[in-house]
């Protein structure tokens, strides 16, 4: 069956994808999106998983975004998009410090008396100095996420990161394709702040010992510039309001109806068939899925290899982590911490040693036998998350491994139960009786998360946010800016620059692409029936 066409069509209603097809949808382009899934949103997405509760099925906590614009530029807050400010943005509990442990807020100077109280008055200082170098390192680097990875724009982008700090340029590139922990070691001398920014700096995957992750250090900087957002009644929020845009420009949104194939004649896109059996004619597909879907989707346009060279070199990994979603009578109650804990991030590591201890079990297949933590309790702040006298609790577990090696539980299923376990008593470790208080428990699984959201193998950042597999490199050097070998399919998402987490800077970015290549083609054709003209 054929059905209507349309000047694109998007494949994907995640995040990334809704964006792309906001601003071709403002610019009067003819859009549809595509999604496979009966709820909208992809990873950032809200359902209700218990009774009275709703639930994040993907990501909760917004940073990115917040610097890109894009909420601003598609006025979102029309279609009932809010923010909350998470302020304080993280809280690394140790017990028996004064406030319970390291409170870090986006004023800086309230951060410093937390860490001067805790670890002295040395050791702030320091970390205010870190502060004012990386904000200003991060900076620039943060404009060129919002744009194409070209050389020249990494280039200045990286010349305006040093170019009014005291150290080299030298020194500059060498701490930045340093391992965090290296940095980490040569600026603090407290073990304790040491772990918080690592365990912080770890959140986009790879461990701080991996070289090249200095610069995931850098968002604890930022943070004291723009506090990280919760949307109000869920991650969802954002893609609702996405949706709800994008219908309001003309555009349409297919849900329970994914991609099948690609079609593709002459070395260019003309169509998308649906699992329904649908066919949309179209001239533009901007795939917003993994980047190894897209390809399998289009395998019978792209040039020999080429399928088999990205399975082979695309480093997807084997999982990052699972999410415990609870549904409890009170949040985490850390001995001597505010109140006001609870708006950001709970980072719970003993010392950068489990730290290690957990990445090596993944290396190994295995469960961390002493899981860290990162613990989310936002219905502190949003009591619309969960009914009366009650609180919704994520715990997010990194450095599960989706493939199970030896001497692991025989499946995910028969892991289940002892992951459950050995995070809760990673959050009772640091809020006694935390366990106690919860009444139901939904484990998502690397599995899980493949078979629910798509993301191949668990990796919730599609590919792994290693050095090798960032910036111009993302997901591979000839697929690096958002074009494909076939003209008129394009890439967005998580698979490409700048990579994981919720920006939305890929799917605007795929969106100005295609509008550029539009632009030169009908400049081109112009000039061609200009000199037809001229000849007669």
């Amino acid at each position: 069956m054929t059905g209507t066409g349309s000047d694109v069509v998007v494949i994907g209603g995640g995040h990334n994808g809704l964006v792309a097809a906001c601003y071709l949808a403002r610019a009067g382009r003819s859009v549809e999106v595509i999604e496979r899934d009966d709820v909208v949103g992809g990873a950032v997405s809200t359902v209700e998983r218990f009774a009275g509760y709703r639930v994040d099925r993907g990501s909760s906590l917004h940073v990115m975004i917040r610097w890109t614009g894009i909420v601003e530029e598609l006025d979102l807050a029309r279609f009932g998009l809010r923010y909350i400010d998470c302020d304080p943005w993280g809280f690394f509990p140790i017990t028996g410090a004064p406030g319970g442990g390291i409170t870090f807020r986006v004023d800086l100077e309230r951060t410093c008396a937390s860490i001067e109280a805790v670890c002295g008055a040395a050791e702030a200082d320091v970390y205010r100095g870190f502060v004012g170098d990386w904000s200003q390192r991060m900076a620039p680097m943060i404009e060129a996420f919002n744009a194409p990875p070209t050389p020249g724009r990494l280039g200045r982008a990286a010349w305006r990161a040093g170019r009014h700090l005291p150290a080299s340029g030298l020194e500059i590139g060498r701490q930045f394709l340093s391992g965090g922990d290296a940095v980490l070691d040569e600026t603090f001398s407290d073990e304790r702040l040491k772990t918080a920014l690592a365990w912080l700096g770890a959140q986009s995957g790879p461990p701080m010992s991996e070289p090249g992750t200095a610069g995931h250090l850098g968002w604890s900087a930022m943070m004291h510039r723009q506090a990280p957002g919760r949307a109000i009644g869920g991650s969802g929020a954002l893609t609702g309001a996405l949706a709800a845009r994008l219908q309001s420009d003309g555009g349409r949104l297919r849900l329970g109806d994914g991609a099948r194939s690609i079609e593709t004649q002459g070395g260019r896109v003309t169509a998308v068939t649906t699992t329904s059996g649908n066919r949309l004619p179209c001239t533009t597909v901007i795939a917003a899925c993994h980047v190894l879907t897209t390809l399998e989707l289009a395998a019978d346009g792209l040039p020999p290899g080429l399928v088999d060279r990205a399975r082979r070199a695309i480093p997807v990994g084997n999982g990052i982590g699972v999410a415990l979603r609870l549904a409890t009578r009170s949040l985490p109650d850390y001995p001597g911490a505010a109140p006001d804990v609870h708006s950001g991030l709970g980072l719970l590591a003993p010392d950068r040693q489990v730290l290690a201890a957990a990445y090596g079990d993944k290396l190994a297949g295995l469960p961390p036998a002493r899981p860290p933590a990162v613990v989310m309790g936002f219905s502190g702040i949003d009591p619309s998350l969960a009914p009366p006298d009650r609180h919704l609790v994520t715990v997010w577990g990194q450095w599960y491994p989706y493939d199970l090696g030896r001497g692991s539980p025989a499946s995910w299923e028969a892991a289940r139960e002892p992951t459950i376990k050995r995070l809760l008593a990673a959050v009772d470790a640091a809020a006694p009786g935390f366990s106690a208080t919860v009444e139901e428990a939904f484990l998502q699984t690397p599995e899980d998360l493949e078979r629910e959201l798509g993301l191949l193998r668990g990796n919730v950042m599609h590919v792994d946010m290693s050095l090798p597999a960032m910036f111009a490199w993302r997901p591979l050097p000839e697929l690096s800016g958002y074009r494909t070998p076939i003209a008129g399919l394009y890439l967005a998402g998580a698979s490409t620059h700048p990579g994981g987490g919720v920006s939305g800077a890929s799917g605007r970015s795929a969106a100005r692409v295609v509008m550029a290549d539009e632009e030169r083609a009908s400049r081109r054709l112009r000039s061609r029936f200009a000199v037809l003209g001229h000849r007669r």
